[in-house]
């Protein structure tokens, strides 16, 4: 549909939780889902950064998520029910940073994931790795919550260009 601006760290608008979409297959959840694909898309082809893309971003406070790891993905209405005590500390940015700094965070091995398909079908999933980080960070924005928030230590904090230097090949950016 479109590419919608993405709200920058410092608007209040992101630290405000999302409401839940009463209905997953209304048009407005469509159009919303479109333009989390359209504004994903567009800043892959600018930056070649960009995974998945929250609602909240583009200013909608609706908890709908967009994903594009090995195929385009939409979830509505995303919660963690569960979570692995053990944790890890990957490489993360965000679009809401402009995907100019980066920052090690901690994030659960693996998280279990209720949601609706835009059809209303619910799911559940357990994910771990990259697809379990990705989902811990965008649902994180549908509760308020900045990857900065997160960040293990201000020392991991760096520049694109440096991480690209030194840290891209360990990371969820390494393709």
């Amino acid at each position: 549909m479109a590419v919608r601006s993405t709200l920058q760290l410092g608007d209040p608008a992101l630290r405000v939780p999302a409401a839940d979409v009463p209905d997953p297959g209304s048009p407005q959840t469509a159009g919303t889902a479109a333009d989390l694909a359209d504004t994903l898309a567009d800043w892959v082809a600018r930056t070649g950064y960009g995974r998945g893309i929250a609602a909240p971003q583009i200013g909608v406070p609706r908890r709908v998520v967009h994903l594009h790891l090995d195929r385009p993905w939409t979830l509505v209405n995303p919660r963690i029910v569960a979570r692995s005590e053990e944790t890890w500390e990957p490489w993360d940015a965000c679009l809401s940073f402009s995907v100019q700094f980066f920052c090690r965070v901690t994030r659960s091995a693996w998280v279990d994931v209720v949601y609706r398909s835009p059809d209303g079908e619910r799911h559940e999933l357990r994910a771990d790795g990259e697809l379990g980080e990705l989902l811990q960070h965008e649902i994180d924005h549908l509760d308020g919550i900045m990857a900065v928030d997160r960040m293990t230590s201000a020392a991991t904090l760096c520049m694109r260009a440096e991480f690209e230097r030194r840290h891209r090949d360990e990371s969820p950016y390494r393709r």
